[in-house]
């Protein structure tokens, strides 16, 4: 398997990935789009770093790439929905690097209370300007940190080291989190109105995007002093011009920009009361190390065991939940698989799919084996290549609804997963559950309940009870040479017999056959009286 790394990486990760038989690592940076595209031809995995652009086109061409890993945290030069949609894995290094960025942020703050960048510069000139640089006690000072990430969780305990009182806005973070880390969680409005100085510490996106502007400048204190070493983008470069010229802000310390590297002359960059470093955030010999052995070490699990860590856009699965989950997986693709082949026969408009978990599965992260049940209901409809990591954007651009249900305790199994789904006319429902800890069947079909071994080629009758019927569909089945393993036969639960005999009481029969029935034997079976339906299901 080849894994191409196109931006500098050092030599710790490389030797890693070369000690592995089977892995060959191509290493050619400074690559043009062009040259990019065709190095990824037979490429299986793709390192980077902040340079190569992973765009669209790079991805649309790299036919046999499965994963994309970042040395590193920041992800916008990687086209991920483009991935997403290829079924391509992208990964970063959230804490490869997290500890230097936060150490930067701090240095930043420091330089901006006492000048010192504007001191140096003033001394090497030959001045003794003592007064000019008067600076800014920061103990009893209050922080401001937008993202309580790897990042912003380190800014806070170096904060609080240094006496700050540090408040955190995050949607993501609840209050007992907060607590425990001892800070408080406000909402956007109170940090910005609260804060003397504000670091930003979260991904650049389109709620990000200008998080910092005119708008909430103004609702800042007055000498109100920033900080942005995540992402150029984040702080709007002219209206923070703005405020700095207007007094309203103090001072702004910037390690990243929206064009890197920025033009000459951008204004920010000759101010005064602007401290510039050229994306230093996570420039250390230990920090290029650190990213550089987790990501060679994420891309050479994941070639080998399937293992995602730090999965950018589909739930991370150590090798050991991969073990522990393994049955649950292989349930998982047998429950989609059979409700895909039978809304293909049906060739009805699949409006929503609905997964419930309940019992000790719950206990597990649902994530995985929602995409692998997702998986396998579109691998049976669609020409398109399906797996976990694209199957809920695919449902998701055919208009089909996926929603998650949870029951933590126990029901009638110790866990059970369910698969309904809904077309224009009806819900058709099957549930499985494991046994012990690799032994899995299906458990329930709509309203009968059952104990069937998911595996191999499937009939699935139903028909109204009558007697003859499974005795003459086995005869067929015998006529034909069809070798039947298994069978399992089960009345609709919601009928009861009785005398009513206007109400036929219906049944299912799953039979494991040998070798597939073909559509000479279904139509027989079809033709067979009482029967209302016949599948057959590929399970192998």
């Amino acid at each position: 398997m080849k894994v191409l790394i196109s931006d500098k990486l050092s030599q710790e990760g490389i030797d890693i990935l070369d000690a592995v038989e089977g892995i060959q690592v191509i290493y050619k940076t400074n690559l043009k789009p062009e040259d990019l595209k065709k190095e990824l031809k037979d490429v299986e995995a793709l390192i980077v770093r902040s340079s190569t652009q992973v765009t669209r086109e790079v991805i649309a061409d790299a036919e046999k790439l499965k994963i994309i890993g970042r040395a590193g945290i920041g992800v916008d030069n990687i086209d991920c929905d483009a991935a997403t949609e290829r079924g391509v894995v992208v990964i970063n290094t959230p804490s490869g690097n997290a500890t230097t960025t936060a150490e930067h942020t701090i240095a930043m703050l420091m330089s901006l209370s006492r000048h010192i960048p504007q001191a140096d510069k003033s001394m090497h000139l030959g001045a003794w300007e003592k007064s000019k640089f008067t600076g800014t006690e920061i103990t009893g000072k209050v922080l401001g940190i937008f993202g309580f990430g790897n990042i912003g969780k380190i800014v806070a305990d170096r904060a609080q080291g240094l006496r700050m009182r540090v408040l955190v806005c995050d949607p993501f973070l609840n209050e007992q989190i907060a607590a425990k880390h001892g800070v408080e969680l406000v909402s956007k409005a109170a940090l910005f109105g609260r804060s003397d100085y504000i670091s930003v510490h979260v991904p650049f996106n389109d709620t990000t995007h200008n998080l910092i502007d005119r708008k909430t400048i103004q609702t800042m204190k007055n000498g109100v002093r920033i900080i942005n070493c995540a992402r150029g983008g984040i702080v709007n470069e002219s209206d923070l011009l703005d405020g700095l010229n207007s007094g309203k802000v103090a001072g702004a310390a910037i390690d990243v920009f929206e064009e890197e590297p920025p033009q000459k002359d951008n204004p920010l960059l000759k101010h005064d009361s602007v401290i510039c470093t050229p994306h230093l955030g996570a420039s250390t010999a230990e920090a290029q190390v650190n990213v550089a052995i987790q990501v060679a070490e994420q891309i050479r699990d994941y070639l080998q065991t399937g293992e995602i860590r730090n999965g950018v856009n589909c739930p991370s699965i150590s090798s050991e939940m991969i073990k522990v989950l393994n049955p649950y997986l292989k349930l998982c693709d047998k429950l989609g698989s059979f409700q895909g082949q039978i809304y293909r026969e049906n060739q009805a408009e699949v409006r929503k799919l609905t997964i419930s978990y309940s019992g000790s599965v719950t206990d597990y992260d649902t994530g995985v084996l929602t995409s692998t049940l997702v998986r396998g209901f579109l691998n049976t409809i669609l020409d398109a290549s399906v797996n976990f990591v694209n199957a809920l954007s695919l449902a998701e651009s055919r208009g089909i609804v996926v929603e998650e249900n949870m029951v933590h305790h126990v029901q009638e199994f110790a866990n059970k997963i369910t698969l309904s789904v809904t077309d224009e006319k009806q819900t058709n429902l099957i549930a499985g559950t494991v046994f012990g800890k690799r032994n899995y069947r299906f458990v329930r079909f709509n309203d009968f309940y059952l104990e069937v071994i998911p595996d191999g080629y499937l009939l699935v009758l139903h028909n109204y009870d009558r007697p003859g019927v499974i005795g003459k569909a086995t005869s067929i089945l015998g006529n034909h040479k069809i070798n039947i393993s298994r069978m399992q036969l089960t009345l609709e639960n919601s009928n009861q017999p009785g005398s009513d005999t206007s109400c036929l009481q219906e049944a299912v029969s799953f039979i494991n056959i040998d070798q597939p029935a073909d559509e000479m034997v279904q139509e027989e079976l079809k033709q067979l009286d009482n029967i209302i339906a016949v599948h057959q299901i590929d399970l192998s």
